[in-house]
């Protein structure tokens, strides 16, 4: 009787967790089953440094990394380092598996970073590190989650695979906007954090692979560039470090480009050979015609410089078949391969993996994505 009083209690409540609804902000609710993969995980800051000041010393350009090492063991030879994009920080905003648990799932040693001045790597240096938004809803909506409504260019109708109508109101996007975080806007003081701090981190952990998301591929470019022995592969989801440019995006015009980046894909000195000191020394143009299915190109002129550091490690980029990224990513891609750096750029829809915008890691497809990732690891170990 008591035995079957308590099947009968815990099929009720079975049937009850199975018809929670878990979606978006939903997830955090009791009844709903973490889908992540089961890891112990440990959390440290690495670099930094004492600075003098009026209530005495404060620590400035820490990195936070979180260690997650799979339940079942490392089997892999080498870790995995996951880093974030702008406005965003190492966390996903869904009940589903993440990135990071699909390479637990593979049996990689996988440390997510916190870059340094964002989340929880926020700096006391509150006179340096001035922050901007991370992103508004409506920026969210047009060039993120549902490109196709504003249709800005032409492979945003093929944009299917977010989890959602991917506009404000709906679960999914509100958690996932709520994600969303102040960045700085001094990217010259950050990439001189990043590279202290990362290169300690990689003396620490080992040669690893770095897999990162748009403008957090400036990153792994300059530890390619400072410990190239320490970076076992560059591995870039649509990387937004675009030479010498950035583009507006969605949120007026598919065509919008602004000046960035002097040292081509980085804001901080590369070394370049012919040897320069000062980023003026670069000349550049703008190459082929400009439309809103393929935008024109920044390419070096005269003197070929090359990056002779930053071609030590194997490079790859992918990119989704309806992102905006599907339209200048090739910009990377030419200027590094007219640098002297072999690269490898996997359009997804190659794969057969189509319909993504952006943030793909984040969308339907997603272990499909960390599938391709992984074989490359695999061929590149």
């Amino acid at each position: 009787m008591i035995f079957s009083a308590l099947f009968n209690l815990a099929s009720v409540a079975s049937v009850a967790f199975a018809a929670a609804d878990c979606t978006g902000i939903n997830a955090v609710a009791p009844q709903c089953v973490s889908q992540e993969a089961l890891h112990y995980r440990d959390f440290f800051y690495i670099g930094g440094r004492y600075v003098a000041g009026a209530a005495g010393n404060l620590t400035y350009d820490q990195l936070y990394v979180e260690k997650l090492t799979p339940a079942a063991g490392v089997n892999q030879s080498k870790p995995v380092v996951l880093s974030h994009g702008g406005g965003t920080s190492g966390v996903v905003s869904h009940n589903r598996k993440g990135f990071a648990s699909h390479f637990l799932d593979y049996g990689y040693q996988v440390y997510i970073i916190d870059q340094t001045s964002v989340g929880r790597g926020s700096a006391e240096d509150l006179d340096d590190y001035v922050m901007r938004i991370g992103s508004t809803a409506e920026i969210t909506e047009k060039g993120f989650t549902a490109p196709e409504l504003t249709n800005a260019y032409p492979q945003s109708q093929q944009h299917t695979q977010w989890p959602g109508s991917g506009v404000k109101g709906d679960s999914v996007f509100d958690a996932f906007e709520s994600t969303f975080i102040p960045l700085t806007s001094n990217l010259t003081i950050q990439e001189l954090s990043m590279r202290s701090s990362g290169c300690q981190l990689l003396s620490l952990i080992g040669p690893s692979f770095l897999i990162s998301h748009s403008i957090g591929a400036l990153h792994p470019l300059l530890l390619s560039n400072d410990c190239p022995a320490l970076v076992a592969g560059n591995i870039n989801l649509e990387p937004g470090n675009i030479p010498f440019q950035s583009y507006v995006g969605n949120t007026t015009s598919s065509v919008g480009r602004t000046s960035a980046r002097p040292w081509g894909m980085t804001n901080t000195h590369v070394t370049y050979e012919p040897a320069i000191s000062d980023s003026s020394e670069l000349t550049y143009e703008l190459v082929g015609d400009d439309t809103p299915a393929k935008r024109s190109c920044y390419m070096q002129t005269g003197t070929i410089h090359k990056l002779t550091e930053i071609a030590k490690v194997k490079y790859v980029a992918l990119t989704g078949s309806a992102s905006p990224h599907i339209t200048y990513e090739h910009c990377v891609i030419d200027f590094l391969e007219q640098a002297g750096v072999a690269t490898e750029w996997i359009k997804l829809a190659d794969k057969g993996i189509v319909g993504n915008g952006h943030f793909g890691y984040l969308e339907k497809n997603s272990p499909q994505i960390a599938g391709v990732v992984h074989e490359w690891i695999q061929s590149n170990c």
